[in-house]
């Protein structure tokens, strides 16, 4: 195996590229060396802090630089076919969730990817936050018995900086915030379920954000400038996105191919910023009460009662350094094992695939007054191929 350094790019300079720095380890076994951003200003920004990188305009001047991968962390309708693009040319691609806007664009990723036989990695980053691997390995050691349902609601005490001021508000972009947001948490409920969804159905609206007529073009700044904890109340948002046509408020039920069903509802104008798990199963519940350390997943399991507060098993959340409570670091270091070595990881094409096309199908019914939608099944030998690590018989 070489021990010389992997080669990566980065496309897509944003505020979520900072994930990409934990790959940046100069001789101890991969490092950056290409950026990737039309906007001038962040190029230069992130050369300030690369200064060994090669900056470029276009990801199509990466592809002949014979990198060993690249992190996608673009807006997320430029996910798709840039992914396309480096597969083709034989770069291992790490695409920022979600891995599209639609669930044709993941299929055609997937596919893709299969052609090539270029590694991809899709970068759902909660399946490696403590809070959710406690929840698992108490529903994997049975105390709760069978999972049959899942509650998540995701209190998105930010929203209305992070997703109303910029490209998310732009359902041609995002195709929506419950596809957006929400595929985070619905591949963790896929997970601790272990199923994906057949059926969703969805209710929701622009109930807030939309009533606020100061809008404001932000396309020349960065984050940072435009996000504040005193930005409160919600009402007293100024200079929010030109185009704002998603939803603020969503509420979707998702039936899986297991028979469990899942509930998911997610606001981006509450005063705190958690979510919140409940899972049932056939001899118990549990639900965890803040989801970084110094929270807690309880379990309540010994017999029947009224309200009570005290669990029969309470575990705390372990403490982790880096971004999103330890995840963010745990998941660049198994892309980049993933790249040097191949193998099984945590998450999963298809998985995000499945979550994807969950949040797409409850979009769709939530814009048709709530109408069932139906979930296209993958390819089977897609599902194969990827569940067997993405190698050949």
């Amino acid at each position: 195996m070489s021990t010389e350094d992997l080669r990566f790019g980065v496309v897509g300079l944003g505020a979520r590229s900072k994930l990409a720095r934990h790959a940046h380890k100069p001789g101890e076994g991969s490092r950056i060396v290409a950026v990737c951003d039309p906007a001038e200003a962040q190029r230069t920004a992130t050369l300030t802090e690369l200064p060994e990188a090669t900056a470029y305009a276009d990801h199509r001047e990466l592809l002949d630089l014979k990198l060993d991968g690249v992190f996608l962390t673009t807006p997320d309708d430029l996910h798709e076919d840039p992914a396309i693009d480096f597969l083709q040319a034989g770069v291992a691609v790490f695409v920022e969730k979600p891995l599209a806007i639609t669930t044709s664009g993941c299929d055609r990723v997937l596919q893709v990817a299969y052609d090539s036989g270029s590694r991809l990695y899709v970068g759902h980053n909660m399946r490696h936050m403590p809070v959710v691997q406690t929840m698992r390995e108490l529903i994997q050691s049975g105390a709760i018995g069978e999972v049959k349902a899942i509650w998540c609601r995701h209190f998105v005490g930010h929203g209305g900086d992070f997703y109303f001021k910029d490209w998310h508000a732009d359902r041609r972009r995002t195709t929506s915030l419950l596809l957006q947001k929400g595929a985070h948490d619905i591949d963790v409920m896929h997970w601790l379920a272990d199923g994906y969804t057949t059926r969703a159905n969805a209710l929701g609206g622009l109930v807030l954000y939309g009533g606020i007529e100061d809008r404001l073009d932000r396309s020349g700044q960065r984050f940072n400038e435009f996000v504040s904890e005193d930005n409160w109340p919600p009402l007293s948002q100024q200079g929010m996105a030109p185009v704002m046509d998603v939803e603020d408020l969503s509420m979707a039920n998702l039936q899986l191919d297991n028979g469990v069903f899942l509930t998911y509802q997610q606001c981006h104008f509450t005063p705190d910023y958690w979510r919140n798990y409940t899972v049932i199963g056939t001899a118990g519940r549990l639900e965890n009460f803040g989801d970084t350390s110094g929270g807690v997943v309880k379990v309540w399991n010994s017999g029947r009662s009224g309200y009570r507060e005290d669990a029969d098993q309470v575990v705390e959340i372990p403490e982790a350094a880096g971004g999103h409570a330890g995840a963010d670091p745990r998941l660049v270091g198994e892309f980049v094992r993933f790249v040097r070595e191949g193998g099984a990881t945590l998450t999963s094409p298809v998985a995000a695939r499945a979550a994807v096309a969950a949040g797409y199908a409850a979009t769709t019914s939530l814009r048709s007054n709530g109408t069932p939608i139906d979930v296209p099944p993958l390819d089977a030998s897609l599902v194969d191929y990827f569940d067997r690590g993405q190698t050949r018989d």
